[in-house]
């Protein structure tokens, strides 16, 4: 990843905040015909692993080369940034848009899951998280035992054991405060989710 100092992001805190907020990341993995690439919702599971499933018809799970790394990319709240925020363009107007953005890359390997009690966990554990918060969440044990066994037949699940994780802030930490200020005000009626993590990133 392309990451300038300005807007490295190390926090572990922060870096599981964008996993979390990320509503489809990506898993992209090498193969001996190329990449694969699939979007699909991922967990994180402290301290070093995402576990998630692929459909068994997707070749993804059969394909990607097990000696090579995997990588899983995280985008959370992201936006344009209109140059007509920034209280300098009326100085020398020498400014121009950009995107900002939030982004953790993790790399490490794949390993492919079919036992059906591991995979039951997996699709458990996925169903907790995603039901978290609704007034009458849907469990797994709702469906009949049969159903969920045919359906377990259909998928495939994994863990991607996480060896480094890359995560990226590009939130105007290199403007100016007060241009800081007005791209934070500036956007806030159409994007409070990235307003929110400007004003975090640049203590507003």
């Amino acid at each position: 990843m392309y990451n300038p100092p300005a807007f490295v992001e190390n926090d572990p805190e922060e870096l599981q905040a964008i996993m979390r907020a990320t509503s489809l990341p990506v898993l992209v993995s090498p193969s001996k015909t190329g990449l694969l690439a699939t979007h699909l919702p991922l967990l994180f599971e402290a301290p070093d692993r995402l576990i998630g499933h692929v459909a068994r018809a997707n070749p993804h799970w059969r394909d990607f080369d097990p000696t090579a790394e995997s990588l899983a990319i995280f985008t959370a709240a992201d936006g344009y940034i209109s140059p007509s925020f920034y209280p300098t363009k009326a100085e020398d107007g020498k400014v121009v848009p950009t995107w900002n953005y939030q982004a953790v890359h993790a790399t490490g390997r794949l390993e492919i899951i079919e036992d059906p009690a591991a995979l039951l966990a997996i699709v458990t554990r996925l169903t907790h998280h995603f039901e978290a918060g609704r007034a009458k969440p849907w469990e797994v044990a709702d469906a009949p035992a049969d159903f969920i066994a045919s359906q377990l037949n259909g998928i495939v699940g994994f863990t991607l054991h996480i060896t480094r994780l890359e995560g990226k802030a590009k939130l105007s930490q290199n403007r100016l405060k007060q241009d800081q200020i007005g791209a934070t005000e500036g956007v806030t009626p159409e994007n409070p989710a990235l307003a929110a993590a400007m004003r975090r990133a640049n203590k507003l």
